[in-house]
């Protein structure tokens, strides 16, 4: 059976949570990901993203301690999974061999 492919957001998401670092919750990621794209990214559609990633065994998540400055809720704390990191490195060598020799076409 072939591997489920990664959407484009599945992608942006993993590569968003490897720079949010390793106390990464939904905000940094949220964060990162504006930054990076230059693009507004709902919050809510990147934590169905991270929950889909969950499933498929790509991140993990805990719940950490509350957090006082934010009225004592529970935050959600992803990590990616060594099956993530390498599908991540699939997607990144799919891309670069898709772009090699591109470069002098575009001008």
């Amino acid at each position: 059976m072939p591997r489920e492919q990664l959407g484009e957001l599945e992608q942006q998401v993993l590569i968003a949570l490897l720079h949010a670092g390793p106390k990464a919750y939904s905000v940094p990621i949220v964060e990162a990901l504006e930054e990076r794209t230059g693009r507004e990214v709902a919050t809510a559609a990147v934590y169905i993203v991270l929950r889909r990633l969950e499933e498929k065994g790509l991140v993990r998540s805990a719940l950490g301690p509350p957090e006082a400055a934010e009225g004592g809720r529970d935050r959600r704390y992803f990590t990616m999974t060594p099956q993530g990191m390498k599908r991540l490195r699939e997607v990144r060598t799919v891309w670069r061999r898709l772009w090699d020799g591109v470069d002098p076409m575009l001008g």
